[in-house]
């Protein structure tokens, strides 16, 4: 990679969009290992992504650095789970890893029209995008004697994930607004974060 491409990636925008992401990972894990403590898919995992594709100007970049981070968040993870919950975990992650690609293409959407409804709408579809396809998964990679929930019809599934879509869904439209809202200080305040999306 030449001086000038490493410049072009090293602007102080791009710094801050990773640094914003970076903190809702981290929250991500905190989640994780004080289990119980905080509610449960109240996470930034679609809104991060959203957020990411709407700022990053390199469209490869809007797409790979929340992709990037939840891997890294999923390998903390996976060290800590007993080894069968991995093996059927690691059936759903190609399709947790799907929606968060398709959201941050949905982000691009939002360049240059970035608006209060616009990312609500996007943190409401990506919240049900990723229940939808997340049970499916479920359901579908699930192995014997992993509850009647996931073994049994994806009707049920679906319904057993009802209480987990709602933090799904609260964390979306909470961490898009903090993550949107966030930036949008942040550039007022600075110059240099203004850069027009492409």
């Amino acid at each position: 990679m030449s001086r000038s491409q490493t410049s072009a990636l090293l602007t102080p925008r791009n710094l801050v969009l990773c640094a914003m992401i970076a903190f809702a990972v981290g929250y991500r894990l905190l989640v994780h290992f004080t289990a119980g403590a905080l509610p449960w898919n109240f996470t930034p995992v679609e809104a991060m992504a959203l957020f990411g594709g709407a700022y990053f100007t390199d469209r490869r970049l809007g797409i790979a650095v929340p992709l990037i981070a939840m891997i890294a968040a999923d390998c903390v993870i996976a060290f800590t789970l007993p080894a069968a919950w991995v093996r059927d975990w690691l059936g759903t992650l190609p399709f947790v890893y799907g929606c968060i690609a398709l959201t941050a293409v949905g982000g691009f959407a939002l360049r240059r029209k970035v608006t209060a409804p616009r990312i609500l709408f996007g943190a409401l579809t990506s919240a049900v995008l990723f229940f939808l396809v997340t049970n499916f998964a479920t359901w579908l990679t699930a192995r014997a004697g992993a509850g009647a929930a996931c073994t049994g019809t994806l009707s049920a599934c679906y319904v057993a994930g009802i209480p987990f879509f709602k933090g799904t869904l609260y964390g979306a439209l909470f961490w898009s607004a903090l993550l949107f809202g966030g930036f949008a200080l942040l550039s007022r305040r600075w110059s240099a974060l203004r850069v027009a999306a492409a």
